[in-house]
């Protein structure tokens, strides 16, 4: 009987002595997340009509950070059948879109659009070079800062924006007819 009770015992000490050593806490990196932060760009699809696309960024809630999005184009093969154009220049520079200056970590490159927001209004100033948006573009602009905007602030009812090209010409409107608002 004592030989069965032993039995127990024997498996226990060989399970837990398999020959691999304890460690401690090993650092890896950040935390695990599901999912990277998302802001909605809008592009044009080939009938006209605007369609938000989902962008992985650094800075959700961040209208500038969506317009740099928005200026870099449509992704090849984005929307349906890749058929996603932009009437939205891209930045007047040869660089590529950073979000920081050699010159000035952490801050935005001159290059890039700048917005004011004061309330539920916000300025949308375009660097000079970039003259004369579409009606199409400025809507663009209009539908992928204010998304951003509500991001972190969904309770904002209707977002007037005011876009300022690098000519100088201002247009206004909201985001109230912005596809999936």
């Amino acid at each position: 009987m004592k030989a069965l009770r032993r039995v127990p015992l024997l498996a226990l000490l060989a399970l837990t002595s398999c020959g691999i050593p304890a460690t401690g806490v090993v650092q890896a990196g950040g935390p695990a997340s599901g999912t990277l932060p998302q802001t909605p760009v809008y592009f044009v699809e080939k009938n006209g009509a605007l369609a938000a696309v989902p962008r992985t960024t650094e800075l959700p809630g961040d209208p500038e950070a969506a317009l740099r999005l928005l200026m870099a184009g449509p992704l090849e093969g984005e929307g349906r059948l890749g058929g996603l154009l932009t009437d939205v220049p891209g930045l007047p520079t040869s660089a590529a879109l950073p979000t920081a200056t050699a010159e000035a970590p952490g801050e935005p490159s001159s290059d890039a659009p700048t917005v004011t927001v004061e309330g539920s209004t916000m300025t949308i100033e375009l660097p000079p070079g970039m003259d004369t948006l579409s009606d199409t573009g400025v809507r663009q602009m209009i539908c992928t800062a204010a998304a951003a905007y509500r991001l972190t602030r969904p309770s904002v009812d209707a977002v007037t924006a005011e876009v300022a090209d690098g000519a100088g010409r201002r247009v206004r409107g909201s985001d109230e007819g912005c596809p999936d608002r």
